[in-house]
């Protein structure tokens, strides 16, 4: 069984910057695909990033991509999200998930364990 906390988020500006932090326990994950999930109120779950075990060919939503970098310390069990240039639209619960099998998938339902989110909030 794996565990996953997340934690960084918080109330920032529009053009700030933010890092999330995913930290596992229970299991090594450093042969899974992790990813980063976010839901904002009354919208469904949406893919924001994902990064192979050893960090090679990260993918990203478009919404994100040249804004955020997902990345990994497979040595420490810690998966990040680094976020810049924030926008409004990005405020959402972010939530990350690993998966056990090493190839990356963008769809929430391959994915094995989740975490219980935390709160990213962009004002204007």
């Amino acid at each position: 069984q794996v565990q996953l906390v997340e934690s960084g988020g918080g109330l920032v500006q529009a053009g700030g910057s933010l890092r999330l932090s995913c930290a596992a326990s229970g299991r090594t994950i450093s042969s899974y695909t992790m990813a980063w999930f976010r839901q904002a109120p009354g919208k469904e779950r949406e893919f924001v990033a994902a990064i192979t075990r050893s960090g090679g060919y990260p993918s990203y939503a478009d919404s994100v991509k040249g804004r955020f970098t997902i990345s990994r310390d497979n040595a420490k069990n810690m998966v990040y999200l680094h976020m810049n240039s924030l926008k409004p639209e990005d405020t959402a619960v972010y939530i990350c998930a690993a998966r056990i099998d090493y190839r990356l998938r963008v769809e929430g339902a391959s994915y094995d364990y989740w975490g219980q989110g935390t709160q990213v909030t962009v004002s204007s």
